[in-house]
């Protein structure tokens, strides 16, 4: 399964996608690339994949990504390779990603696609949360307002989706939906072999 999970800048979307695959073994998290520089705290290969300009341009040319887009003055993509081996190896991949690359991922995987958005409470909270992260300039902040105006008119377009009021509510929510798509039987191969076990008992 892919789980694709976006939200505007600030919701709550990263938070939330790192609780829930620090709490199933089963489920891994994309590390996107991006040309953007590194945040403090932030390192190499565990938040992103830190491109150059040209290095990006290399990788798009080559079709190592899945998808990729530009998003506030900044290139993101998710490499292919690491995607495709964690579902051969029996994993599932979660996602942390805006509205664009979520779309073209599920254009091309649909059966193995589960979209997820998150919603704040209120956009006086969104602005409180963006300037309490203390990470970007206020220009940055007003950028990730406006383009988040622009995000929300998306949420249609998903399976589920969350309005984050309380974290521990909206985690719950979360995996929820985790757990039940887990359960339905096309992403359960081994399920046929095991009612057959059942009915020769």
């Amino acid at each position: 399964m892919l789980l694709l999970v976006s939200s505007p800048s600030g919701a709550g979307k990263t938070s939330l996608s790192r609780r829930l695959v620090a709490d199933h073994l089963d489920l891994i998290l994309s590390t996107s690339a991006t040309t953007r520089a590194p945040r403090p705290g932030e390192e190499e290969g565990r938040e992103y994949y830190f491109k150059s300009g040209e290095e990006f341009q290399a990788m798009i040319a080559a079709g190592d990504f899945l998808e990729w887009a530009d998003v506030h003055n900044h290139r993101y993509g998710t490499p292919r390779a690491p995607v495709e081996a964690a579902l051969a190896a029996g994993k599932d991949v979660l996602f942390d990603i805006d509205w664009q690359g979520a779309k073209a991922i599920a254009d091309q995987m649909p059966s193995d696609s589960v979209r997820v958005f998150v919603l704040p409470p209120s956009w006086s909270d969104l602005s409180r949360r963006l300037h309490a992260r203390a990470q970007d300039s206020e220009e940055i902040i007003n950028l990730r307002l406006d383009r988040g105006r622009e995000e929300i008119t998306h949420w249609g377009e998903y399976d589920y989706v969350i309005v984050n009021k309380n974290f521990d509510r909206a985690y719950a929510d979360l995996g929820h939906i985790y757990r039940a798509e887990r359960m339905k039987p096309g992403r359960n191969p081994w399920l046929p072999e095991f009612v057959q076990g059942l009915a020769e008992e």
